[in-house]
């Protein structure tokens, strides 16, 4: 039987296309166009004193954007972890599900903002590492 492919495959960079003009930069995000799902879910982070994060999403797909400043996402399949540094406002960082995520190494002024594909609910996500290696050794 062929090995099963890591969910880090699946993390790709969007690129969102902002709209410039010599008024600024206008940038949209429109569900299931610029984001790959129906965005049920926009939130964001900002003054920002600690790394974020630390649990994996069980069903729920995301994309993350640093609309200012910049940090770094750690996502990890329990084999192995991958970084991206997110730095740009014209990108988002495209992430499935059950991969264990970490935001950290954050700048002043941060400002992330995330579209998720499913409504807020605790259930959903394995808090803790040691929850997503037993889960994921299912």
């Amino acid at each position: 039987m062929p090995p099963v492919a890591s969910p880090l495959e699946s993390v790709t960079w969007i690129d969102l296309h902002p709209n410039v003009d010599d008024r600024g930069s206008l940038t949209a995000v429109e569900s299931g166009q610029s984001v790959p799902f129906d965005v049920q879910r926009v939130y964001f982070l900002r003054d920002i004193v600690a790394d974020r994060a630390g649990h994996a999403h069980r069903d729920t797909r995301q994309v993350i954007v640093a609309v200012a400043g910049a940090f770094t996402v750690s996502l990890s399949d329990g084999r192995q972890t991958r970084d991206f540094r997110c730095d740009d406002p014209g990108r988002g960082l495209y992430v499935v599900p059950m991969l264990f995520i970490r935001l950290r190494d954050f700048t002043p002024g941060t400002v992330a903002l995330v579209f998720a594909s499913t409504h807020y609910d605790k259930s959903r996500s394995l808090r803790s590492w040691d929850d997503y290696v037993k889960a994921i050794a299912c």
